[in-house]
């Protein structure tokens, strides 16, 4: 039994079933459905899915790329995370700079054309490998803006000076527990336009009772099949770690959704999904070392031990 799992595919089937047909961004289409909560027991095994592989070494590093309030894909190609290329790539392809092929609306005509891909896929190589080269390079076209490692860690006020949010809430989860005001945000208005992407899971809070650490998200647009499984597990680390840092216990990961969608194009692969039973969770492995900030922890500090999920399921980026 997996109890956590069975919630998230009772989830993916209600959308695909009962959720209504909306026009996206990225003009693919979606079945969507608006406010949706699941709750995950921590207690009950890490809640990443086995009805197919999620990749948890590119979830251990993004998460961590976070904690630094690092907003550089550098380091996520550092670790082989190539999560975030697509938007960086994209504002390159358009800058003055670029002096390959035209990419012209190359996300969506590189899946409808095999040659194109193909150019597609070597260009971008090329854009990698050159961040991964070059500092100044890196500098100008590995930046997404003010994300969410900025916003957590140094979100900037109107009087020019920074907030730690994640040092903020840690100090008051170990001094003022029971404090409703355990808050950190990512929705930063002023900074939205200036990111790559505005931020999908956009504020979390903390609660602690007898002796356990909870963490609510709420999410205001969240792609089922592909981002909602990384979110999960995302969020269930982060709530580990932070109880790691504050001798607490883990409680539950509640997922809170606004926009909650299945893709167009995703629709076969839900299908293919939801005819696989659930194995076992796995469980967390963390070091007994207790860092002196989040932004210490490496990939070595952090295991699954039990993962034994189905095949992959591949399916297309909505960029």
């Amino acid at each position: 039994m997996n109890p956590n799992e069975e919630k998230y595919l009772q989830f993916a089937s209600t959308v695909l079933t009962q959720g209504h047909r909306k026009h996206d961004r990225t003009n693919t289409g979606t079945n969507s459905i608006f406010g949706y909560q699941i709750h995950f027991d921590l207690q009950a095994g890490f809640p990443i899915l086995t009805t197919k592989k999620v990749p948890f070494g590119l979830i251990k590093s993004e998460l961590l790329w976070f904690l630094k309030g690092d907003t550089n894909i550098r380091y996520l190609l550092q670790h082989k995370n190539h999560i975030w290329d697509e938007w960086a790539f994209e504002n390159y392809v358009k800058s003055a700079d670029y002096q390959g092929p035209d990419m012209t609306n190359f996300a969506h005509q590189a899946l409808a054309d095999a040659e194109f891909a193909k150019v597609y896929q070597e260009q971008h190589q090329l854009f990698c490998d050159q961040i991964l080269a070059d500092t100044d390079f890196a500098a100008k076209y590995g930046e997404l803006g003010p994300i969410y490692g900025r916003q957590w860690r140094a979100w900037e006020t109107s009087r020019h000076e920074t907030i730690d949010q994640l040092v903020d809430v840690i100090q008051q989860i170990k001094t003022n527990p029971d404090s409703r005001r355990l808050i950190v945000s990512a929705w930063n208005p002023e900074d939205v336009p200036q990111m790559a992407l505005p931020p999908c899971h956009t504020l979390f809070q903390f609660y602690v009772n007898d002796g356990k650490l909870s963490l609510q998200l709420y999410q205001r647009s969240a792609d089922i099949f592909l981002g909602v499984p990384f979110n999960i597990a995302s969020y269930a680390l982060l709530t580990h770690l932070v109880a790691h840092q504050t001798g607490l216990q883990v409680g539950e990961f509640i997922h809170t959704f606004g926009d909650a969608h299945i893709y167009h194009n995703h629709i076969d692969q839900v299908n293919q999904q939801l005819q696989r039973t659930p194995k076992a969770a796995p469980t967390l492995w963390l070091t007994d070392e207790i860092k002196p900030d989040l932004a210490d922890y490496t990939m070595k500090d952090i295991k699954l031990i039990g993962y034994d999920p189905a095949p992959a399921i591949s399916a297309p980026v909505a960029v």
